[in-house]
């Protein structure tokens, strides 16, 4: 926060009332622009980038499940709209865990542990 602007916002009121009115409406929605650029957006950013991972769930990949089941990625079923196949929060993924077999929903993935292997990159 600037000098001129932390002067403008906490010096007290005049002897006039306005002043005082003034003065309340620039803080609420300064408070309200701080709120947004420090909580809700870093939030939004976070929740954007988790569902592009969870759109990225590729057969092999390691997860978790919002259960905290650990399992590997066998196979996903894609929503079929309009004829093409479309990936979307409730498509259904089969996961092994151990010995059991289990179909989950992609919204219900936690974090992504491993990706598949790439291929090496050739050392010089």
């Amino acid at each position: 926060m600037t000098p001129t602007l932390a002067l403008l916002l906490f010096t007290p009121a005049g002897e006039g009332g306005a002043s005082g009115t003034t003065m309340f409406l620039i803080q609420i929605p300064l408070i309200f622009g701080i709120f947004y650029f420090l909580m809700i957006r870093p939030q939004q950013k976070q929740r954007q980038s988790h569902e592009e991972r969870l759109r990225n769930v590729r057969k092999g990949d390691e997860i978790v499940t919002a259960g905290g089941i650990v399992g590997k990625v066998e196979g996903i079923r894609e929503t079929i709209k309009d004829g093409a196949a479309v990936k979307t929060m409730e498509d259904r993924i089969t996961i092994r865990s151990g010995e059991s077999r289990l179909v989950i929903e992609r919204g219900r993935i936690a974090r992504v542990i491993t990706e598949p292997a790439t291929e090496p990159k050739p050392q010089a």
